[in-house]
């Protein structure tokens, strides 16, 4: 019995072991300084006292507001402070008595420049995360903490493998496929176990993430459309030039990412399903599968492109909105970069989803039914 458990579990901890170790290897890496920091830290504090607010009598906030912050960590803690905290929408927060917030100051010698950098949120971004976490273990079972697993396994394979892959100047495209295809595994792993239909669904989804690319790079040549007309692209440009990243890749690696959970979903679900027919009907013949798998697959197809659609669109909401109250012309608004961008994000993705589909069908095909298992009746009764 501990044998059998033994050789069960030796290869995933050898391999967990050597991922581990490349993992350690790939972010000991010294990054360039973009900017200096010297002597500037981000500490938390929580507001005291309010000694000049910027309140105007419509309600809206103009200029800045004069705070006295009580210090929790760093080299001040346990000191309070006099800080700023400005009006603006991307930093500073409307300091409140008692607001936790997030302090950015400049040490040098004994003098300090400081301001409030934005409300901190880190305790409300984490048990968000962790509620989540718990729903889909409570609702889930065992297959829901699996599948928590694989998602955590999932994030950390593109903080810890991707960026450092790309930081080293690798192609962001073969390190998406590579993370997506790690990542894919072990989650249909965690939940499918060492069987068939987690090969046939990992086998699908890596098919249908490299389409998916392979329909946005087509979609580019044909539009001109490149990573390099992103509209960050000008601080993408700093780092292009100092750290030798691949930036006209981003665009594409970051599809296929933003493809991996719709085209996982479709793989497994066929995968899935043509196990139990092929489980409840032994005798069925590879075309009788075929067929059964493509029904299955026909229902997913347009829910799950729609998923991928509407996720970009409602990232482009603020865009389509500022397009829709200008009034600006057809021909503007459809040659923009950044409506191609959106287009092309949407459309190749959901041609990673549509094409996985009988790519999975056949090899769960040809891997379920073997030639010598079908017998000469019942395929005569399924030609008739």
């Amino acid at each position: 019995m501990k044998r059998m458990v033994w050789k069960r579990w030796a290869p995933p901890l050898v391999l967990l072991a050597l991922f581990l170790l490349l993992v350690v290897r790939l972010n000991q890496v010294d990054k360039v300084a973009l900017v200096s920091r010297e002597g500037q830290t981000f500490e938390k504090g929580v507001v005291t006292e309010i000694l000049q607010d910027n309140v105007q009598p419509d309600g809206s906030r103009v200029g800045e507001q004069v705070v006295r912050v009580l210090m929790k960590t760093g080299e001040l803690k346990g000191r309070e402070i006099e800080t700023t905290s400005s009006s603006g929408f991307l930093f500073g927060a409307p300091c409140t008595v008692g607001m936790k917030v997030v302090v950015m100051q400049s040490l040098a010698g004994d003098t300090v420049v400081s301001s409030v950098y934005a409300q901190d949120r880190e305790f409300q971004i984490l048990a968000f995360a962790a509620l989540y976490l718990l729903a889909l273990c409570l609702i889930g079972g065992w297959q829901g903490a699996k599948g928590a697993l694989g998602l955590v396994f999932t994030f950390g394979c593109i903080l810890w493998v991707y960026l450092p892959l790309v930081y080293r100047g690798w192609s962001p495209f073969w390190s998406a496929v590579l993370v997506c295809a790690v990542t894919a595994i072990v989650t249909l792993w965690l939940v499918g176990g060492p069987t068939r239909k987690t090969l046939v669904a990992a086998a699908g989804t890596v098919a249908g993430v490299v389409m998916a690319g392979v329909a946005a790079s087509l979609f580019s040549l044909a539009t001109g459309i490149t990573g390099w007309n992103v509209s960050d692209i000008e601080s993408l440009m700093t780092l292009w030039g100092t750290a030798d990243i691949q930036v006209g890749g981003l665009l594409f690696s970051g599809l296929l990412i933003s493809s991996l959970g719709a085209t996982m979903d479709v793989a497994m679900s066929i995968a899935s399903s043509m196990a139990e027919v092929q489980a409840q009907t032994p005798d069925i013949s590879r075309r009788a599968l075929f067929q059964a798998g493509m029904r299955v697959g026909r229902d997913m197809m347009g829910t799950d492109s729609n998923t991928l659609i509407l996720a970009f669109a409602g990232g482009s909401v603020s865009m389509l909105v500022l397009d829709y109250a200008y009034d600006l012309p057809w021909l503007q608004i459809i040659n923009s970069n950044n409506i191609g961008i959106a287009v092309m994000q949407g459309l190749a993705g959901s041609f990673g989803v549509v094409l996985s589909v009988p790519v999975t069908v056949a090899l769960a095909m040809l891997l379920y039914v073997r030639p010598d298992r079908e017998t000469p009746a019942l395929l005569e009764q399924e030609q008739a």
